[in-house]
């Protein structure tokens, strides 16, 4: 069967929006950003667009040179030359710098996103938004937004070339333009009724595109359970099960536009026939030169340019929505940081104080008092759901309670440097994700750079050096050639947290997957060999409760008693925690 993951609901779906959900103002910022480039974009289409409105003119003063056999016939036609030459370059100088720009602000609004993501909390992106849907969000939303910077340049000057055309028509005959202008209140119903429609298709659209990367995100995590269970047909039903929705809001992107660009194609030619037919008239009147005439014929070609505003349409609508999805992205509230140091050479001692933490409705911990002694060791016990890890995650400030306080040092933790904290405060996780280019970059990786002996000191802290000296190049062997288990994989994260340990060491049921030897080796390395400080850890086992300062009960959310752990472990309900747990439940002097 399919992997079971809860998953948000589609933000597409919710009601919290960016205070410009359309993204207008994300798309502004864009363009501030990129104003220097976006301007040489738009004088290079401008530039282009002026040598394209002056070439008509100067194609008609020859043709009437030519047949009337004038002197001056050289010079025009080399006129004409470097009007044709100069609208080329100025076309590829435009294509160059939009490219540049497009992937300039592309990068911008990239980098902007995972900024601002990486400083929200995480349960807060979590909560709204689903993997594959900030992967989508920032990466080919973020793409289509980046667009606008040149897309709005090059259509804004494009609009010369049409308004030329129209000062053409003017200036050769009024009669000519007002027979173009006649057709433009349609045009315009045309071009409107696009912008509506398309606009909504657009973000539905983006929107099922991420559901799809969701799915297929879940289905790549949870692959070995897919094969082992042999749901490979279910689980790839499963995952393209929103492509028909898909192909219904592609269907119908494409049914307005064909519409748009039918309809234009079909009025702009009527209109420009109109004009050579007037012209034409006035030709044989006597009123235009054969000159005028082709000038006209070209300069109602241009105007008949309008009608490719439909694409460039298209393209800012699709870019508009784009940034709104990336917006929704940068409304997420940021964790707000003081600038109070925390005392120099403090002990570490951690306090909460009223802590309540909601999740979903429901109050995860509540009215949470401890108090961890600075340079001892306090172990948190409590059975699947009491809290345990959104305690540890409060004690480092990786999220904030809803009510109450947490200090360090007498500091609270909201009041405190964010470079204080992260690196005063040091973390190890039951799963933890590792970076860097090698085994031992992935040890260093953290707010400063370690030594290489300081590396392996860690590592042999974390029972991990063994291992480690085993591979192919030890300290120096790339990630992706070293098979790890889980086991290792906790050490690996262990030594990383050793490494920076500071005056407080988080351990989220860090030691879960290691044996009870290996436990027993970190147990005691914490001790003698990493730097001293407040231990705090996420206890599943007798043993690990069994050598700490203090034990902190916690049930339903509140801590229900903190003592040694060879007091609590007379109570029935405390001994009755560990009944699951990997050891034999025993007190380690065997009662």
């Amino acid at each position: 069967m399919a992997p079971t993951t809860t998953r948000p609901q589609p933000s597409r779906n919710s009601t919290e929006l960016a205070p410009r959900a359309d993204g207008s103002g994300l798309l502004a910022d864009a363009v501030r950003h990129s104003a220097g480039r976006t301007g040489a974009v738009f004088l290079f289409s401008a530039a282009s667009a002026a040598a394209a409105v002056a070439l008509p003119a100067a194609l008609g003063h020859t043709l009437d040179l030519l047949l009337d056999g004038a002197p001056g016939i050289r010079a025009a036609v080399a006129l004409c030359t470097v009007l044709v030459a100069a609208e080329v370059l100025f076309d590829v100088l435009e294509a160059l710098a939009g490219g540049t720009t497009s992937a300039r602000s592309t990068a911008w609004l990239r980098r902007r996103g995972i900024a601002h993501l990486l400083s929200v909390a995480p349960h807060r992106a979590a909560n709204r938004f689903t993997p594959g849907d900030l992967v989508t969000r920032l990466t080919g939303n973020a793409a289509e937004a980046g667009t606008a910077p040149t897309t709005a340049a090059i259509g804004l000057a494009s609009l010369l070339v049409p308004a030329g055309g129209l000062i053409g028509l003017a200036l050769i005959d009024l009669r000519l333009l007002l027979v173009f202008l006649a057709g433009i209140p349609l045009l315009a119903l045309l071009l409107r009724a696009f912008a509506r429609g398309s606009s909504d298709s657009i973000s539905r659209y983006q929107g099922v595109q991420a559901d799809i990367s969701t799915r297929l995100l879940e289905a790549l995590g949870g692959a070995r359970t897919v094969a082992a269970a042999g749901t490979a047909e279910r689980e790839r039903v499963r995952v393209l099960e929103p492509l028909p929705e898909l192909a219904a809001h592609g269907r119908r992107m494409w049914r307005l536009y064909g519409r748009a660009s039918v309809g234009s194609g079909i009025l702009v030619p009527l209109l420009t026939t109109g004009v050579l037919a007037v012209g034409g008239m006035r030709l044989v009147g006597g009123d235009l030169s054969v000159g005028d005439l082709l000038a006209a014929s070209r300069y109602a070609a241009l105007a008949a340019g309008l009608g490719g505003i439909v694409g460039q349409l298209g393209s800012l609508l699709r870019s508009r929505a784009g940034a709104g999805r990336v917006a929704e992205v940068l409304s997420l509230p940021a964790v707000p940081y003081g600038t109070r140091p925390l005392p120099a050479e403090g002990p570490g001692r951690l306090e909460l104080r009223g802590v309540t933490v909601t999740r979903g409705g429901a109050s995860v911990l509540r009215g949470v008092d401890l108090v961890v002694p600075g340079g001892t060791t306090t172990a948190v016990v409590g059975r699947s759901g009491a809290g345990k890890s959104t305690l540890a995650a409060v004690a480092g400030r990786l999220t904030d309670p809803d009510a109450g306080m947490v200090t360090l040092d007498g500091v609270p933790l909201t009041e405190a440097d964010p470079a204080d904290l992260r690196r005063e405060i040091g973390y190890a996780f039951e799963r933890p994700v590792l970076f860097g280019d090698t085994v031992g970059g992935a040890i260093a990786f953290g707010p400063r750079t370690p030594s290489e002996p300081e590396v392996e000191a860690a590592a042999r802290a974390a029972g991990a050096d063994t291992f480690v000296r085993l591979l192919p190049a030890g300290y120096t062997t790339p990630l992706a050639d070293a098979p790890l288990s889980g086991g290792e994989l906790q050490r690996l994260g262990l030594a990383r947290a050793f490494a920076h340990a500071g005056r407080l060491l988080v351990l989220d049921d860090a030691t879960s997957s290691l044996d009870s030897v290996t436990e027993l080796h970190v147990g005691r390395a914490l001790v003698h060999d990493v730097r001293a400080g407040t231990r705090l850890l996420i206890a599943h086992r007798v043993s690990s409760a069994a050598r700490a300062d203090q034990v902190a009960w916690l049930e339903d959310g509140h801590v229900r008693a903190v003592g040694p752990h060879e007091c609590l472990w007379e109570e029935p309900a405390y001994r009755a925690v560990f009944a699951d747990g990997t050891d034999t439940g025993r007190n380690p002097d065997g009662s």
